[in-house]
């Protein structure tokens, strides 16, 4: 069969890795909140990619600014200067509200492997920490960190570097032997952080403020404030995962920040994606620029640690996914998209918790990342077939009723709209939830 006549579906089974197990949808096109498939049928889309399509679809001024830039200057290497890069840079700075620098790349899990990098550069050439608090073991100068405390329930990425770091088992299989260097920590559990920061050869602490992929699970303040103290006093690196929750979603550019009312607790770097370029693939760390002392005596910006040769990308920061990422941000600022995420975000939360249904166990939320806990016996009030996921089982009964969310670990549903999403579009899913529930019941 020649290639034009094969459908979408037949041309993913003979010629696409089968990496994901894919919902049964064809999409086409979208606009704004909505999505269309191959055969016209429209979606309310409360996945927006997964937190990626920030401004919804098709957004006119990106439209704008990136068919400008196809015809001036797409691609350029890293080996010279571009302008839309270094407006870009200093834009995330400024939304960051600290000094430092920005390395870009193209993904969240590769913006996290800088991370990783960073912190066995501070670890290996930095000075060695404070006598150890526990037994009072002095680190020898000529000793290396390199272990990084993640926590359990994370989600890093994908890498081979990204699944040792994230804290759920279910990614790690089939991929031993694993990176070593990482170790988890119970999550919002402050003595088990205690305990592990003073493990021997810890070089920093990474964690999400919101994580996103088990299903909305947001850090306390005093868990954060803490880590901070903790990394302080055992000369760690506190390093914040914002791919998902950062640059807009919770209601602030800086999902921390929100769950910290300010900016009382600062990071030493920061990994972003997903929304950063509204569906272009982006990814981008910021460092601080805090001074580091290394084992040869000198002094120099964290955010210099990462020097000329230690790390480089050959797409990450070209041209044309600079400005549109630019104008992303200045959408989000210009139209009141981060006021917006705070006050549809506690409306869509309020009006989900409103819903009577004996089938949730649970809803949370911090802005627009929204998830809803199923009850643990989902399956048998219902009867879902063996061997599929309740999460899984009802995206499906979603699609049909023309609303896409976003399966989260067996049991929950997530609720990632676009940071534009409207009063009435929450209305919509709502009802579309409820009725579902209802039926279900």
């Amino acid at each position: 069969m020649l290639t034009n006549q094969a459908t979408t579906r037949e041309l993913y089974d003979r010629y696409v890795i089968p990496t994901y197990a894919r919902f049964d949808l064809r999409l086409a096109r979208g606009k704004g909140t909505y999505v269309w498939d191959e055969d016209g049928k429209q979606y309310l889309d409360f996945g927006a990619g997964i937190a990626v399509t920030s401004v919804g679809h098709a957004h006119p001024r990106v439209v704008r600014v990136m068919s400008e830039q196809t015809g001036t200057l797409v691609h350029a290497s890293n080996l010279y200067y571009t302008r839309p890069q270094a407006l870009l840079a200093e834009r995330l700075v400024r939304l960051v509200g600290a000094p430092g620098k920005v390395f870009f790349c193209n993904s969240g899990a590769e913006a996290n492997e800088a991370l990783y990098k960073l912190a066995r550069k501070f670890g290996n050439e930095g000075a060695p920490p404070a006598p150890k608090h526990s037994v009072g073991e002095l680190i020898s100068s000529d000793s290396n960190r390199h272990g990084i405390i993640t926590m359990l329930g994370s989600f890093h990425g994908r890498t081979l570097a990204g699944i040792a770091a994230t804290g759920q088992e279910k990614v790690k299989k089939g991929f031993e032997p694993l990176v070593e260097g990482f170790m988890h920590a119970p999550f919002n559990d402050g003595p088990s952080l205690l305990a592990a920061v003073q493990e021997p050869g810890i070089a920093a602490v990474l964690l999400e403020p919101v994580q996103g992929e088990i299903g909305i699970n947001p850090a306390s303040a005093d868990y954060l404030k803490l880590a901070r103290e903790l990394c302080d006093r055992h000369n760690l690196l506190l390093m914040f995962d914002e791919v998902q929750c950062g640059l807009g979603r919770t209601g602030d550019w800086c999902g921390w920040k929100t769950l910290m009312g300010g900016d009382s607790v600062m990071p030493d770097a920061v990994s972003w994606a997903k929304g950063i370029a509204g569906g272009f693939p982006l990814g981008a760390i910021w460092v601080s620029d805090r001074p580091v002392k290394l084992k040869t005596g000198s002094v120099v910006p964290l955010c210099d640690l990462l020097g000329p040769g230690s790390h480089g990308t050959t797409f990450g920061g070209a041209p044309l996914v600079c400005v549109g990422a630019s104008e992303v941000l200045a959408t989000i600022e210009e139209e009141g998209m981060l006021a917006n995420a705070r006050e549809i975000g506690a409306y869509a939360l309020g009006a989900l918790r409103a819903i009577d249904s004996p089938l949730i166990s649970e809803v949370r939320g911090v802005g627009l990342m929204l998830a809803v806990d199923l009850v643990s016996d989902f399956a048998s009030r219902v009867a879902i077939p063996p061997g599929r996921a309740p999460s899984l089982w009802i995206t499906d009964q979603f699609h049909a009723a023309g609303l896409l969310t976003v399966p989260s670990g067996a049991l929950a549903f997530r609720w990632l709209p676009p940071l534009n999403v409207s009063r009435a579009e929450i209305d919509s899913a709502v009802q579309i939830t409820a009725e579902l529930l209802r039926k279900l019941a």
